[in-house]
């Protein structure tokens, strides 16, 4: 993690980084502002428009955390600016998908809809096309917030291996296995 470590972060035009005495650095830019608390054996400083992050010694615990903070500084200038966005698909005989406000209303084929209510930080947005699966669309600044509630709207119905049935990520291309063979 030393290799990423190392490379500056230029600061785009509108995005406003400081960073306080007690290692916490602040990004505001056009789509919000996010905050990350850095390790005290980190430093973290502004040099000619670039976000600069060193390390005191070559420790493997201080190697993997000035890649580790790197790349967290990195992630919140690039979600200020343009923002994260996932997009799930709902494959299975009436799978629905509704929102209503930061409230995801799902229909999964169990006896009862499964209301998931969404942080505040997230934007959901739900289409279905007739002839195409239900799709539901995740939109924030914070990339480690948006994994985290996709994987946990993903776990309510994993994909199966034999049809494919379930909330998967597009794109994503799922292992399929073969069923049992018909006896002779």
């Amino acid at each position: 993690m030393s290799r990423i470590g190392k490379a500056p972060i230029a600061i785009p035009a509108g995005v406003t980084v400081s960073v306080s005495d007690k290692n916490l650095v602040s990004v505001k830019g056009p789509k919000g502002e996010l905050v990350q608390q850095v390790d005290s054996d980190i430093t973290v400083s502004q040099e000619e428009g670039n976000i600069v992050i060193t390390r005191p010694t070559e420790q493997k615990r201080h190697k993997a955390l000035h890649g580790l903070y790197r790349a967290l500084i990195n992630n919140m200038v690039v979600g200020v600016t343009e923002g994260y966005k996932t997009t799930q698909e709902l494959v299975g005989v009436g799978y629905r998908a509704a929102s209503n406000g930061n409230t995801l209303e799902l229909t999964l084929g169990f006896s009862h809809q499964i209301v998931f209510v969404l942080p505040k930080e997230i934007t959901v947005t739900t289409t279905a096309d007739k002839g195409k699966n239900p799709t539901v669309t995740l939109e924030s600044i914070d990339k480690q917030l948006i994994g985290q509630v996709a994987a946990k709207i993903r776990s309510l119905r994993k994909p199966e291996p034999y049809k494919g049935k379930g909330i998967k990520f597009a794109g994503e291309i799922l292992r399929r296995k073969a069923g049992k063979s018909a006896k002779k």
